[in-house]
């Protein structure tokens, strides 16, 4: 099945670029409302993972809450209360930033990077948008009593766990690969993404309910100040949200729905587009317009059933 013509990109009157996705919306109970696209086709969420894999390091051990927890499952920006607070989730166990071993980086947003090269420093692993999440997998291994090295590997007792919790929440299909940062990278289905973030959203208990609590407090931490995500956070109240490399973006609505999208090319324009017409389309009037980018007619008519409802 060919995925959905999505979102389609003007510079001033002229279609410059058309870009296909694949979408899916499940309802609160878990079954999936709407599909488009190759649902069936296995899909590398990347960092929209991230809050199952925090939920994983807390029933491990892990001691986080408010800020710190929100940076654990984080695609930070690189700016400085991100760093700093990586180096306090590690200071808590008596490391420093040179224990880090994920992938060395420079900070993604504008101002911190200009910074950052103007002091005269290179790709340094504090920097990269995981860090906090590496941060956090050591502390959960000190906590748990595991041993650090190896940590990344998926037989390691952290990855394990990983593991079971992302298969409990989403599903997971085929062995893992390596992330931009080194970590296992694991890969599953949009339905099953969905089904997670919806979940998630509606937890009211335990790690999980204390991941998505921190998302909606802390969503600056979670990804960075200028970040599209803390918009949609507050624009959308109660709902979970996390996107991944390779233009994913995952929504976990307040009453249980769950939203997942891949753009098909990886270049993520157009992500926020569409998903603010699925949410227009589930009755929620988020203002998340990209520049330039016009909603596909046939993915609004493909939405329409939604309106119907």
């Amino acid at each position: 099945m060919d995925d959905t013509l999505a979102a389609i990109v003007y510079r001033g009157h002229v279609p410059e670029s058309h870009h296909r996705a694949r979408v899916a919306i499940t309802a609160p109970d878990g079954t999936l409302r709407l599909g488009l696209g190759d649902l069936q086709r296995p899909t590398l969420p990347r960092s929209a993972l991230k809050p199952f894999q925090v939920i994983a390091m807390l029933e491990s051990g892990l001691d986080l809450a408010d800020e710190l927890l929100a940076l654990a499952g984080a695609s930070h920006r690189g700016e400085p209360f991100h760093l700093d607070g990586a180096r306090r989730i590690l200071a808590g166990v008596s490391l420093t930033e040179t224990d880090l071993v994920n992938t060395a980086d420079i900070p993604y947003d504008d101002d911190a990077r200009l910074a950052w090269l103007r002091a005269g420093r290179g790709r340094e692993p504090i920097a990269h948008n995981c860090s906090g999440k590496h941060a956090a997998m050591l502390r959960t291994c000190v906590r748990a009593g595991w041993p650090l090295e190896g940590y990344r590997d998926p037989a390691h007792p952290l990855q394990r766990a990983i593991r079971r919790v992302i298969e409990d929440w989403c599903g997971v299909v085929g062995e893992p690969v390596v992330d931009g940062c080194s970590a296992p990278a694991f890969a599953t289905t949009l339905p099953g993404l969905a089904r997670g973030f919806g979940r998630l959203a509606v937890a009211d208990a335990g790690p999980a309910e204390a991941v998505a609590s921190s998302y909606r407090r802390f969503g600056a931490w979670m990804s960075g100040t200028q970040d599209p995500t803390v918009g949609l956070l507050a624009g959308v109240p109660g709902c979970v949200a996390k996107g991944g490399a390779e233009a994913v973006l995952a929504v976990g609505l307040p009453d249980g729905t769950g939203v997942a999208l891949k753009m098909s090319d990886g270049m993520g324009r157009g992500r926020f587009a569409v998903l603010r017409a699925v949410l227009q389309a589930l009755g929620h009037d988020w203002d998340g317009d990209e520049a330039g980018v016009v909603v596909a007619p046939e993915l609004e008519q493909r939405l329409a059933v939604l309106r119907d409802d």
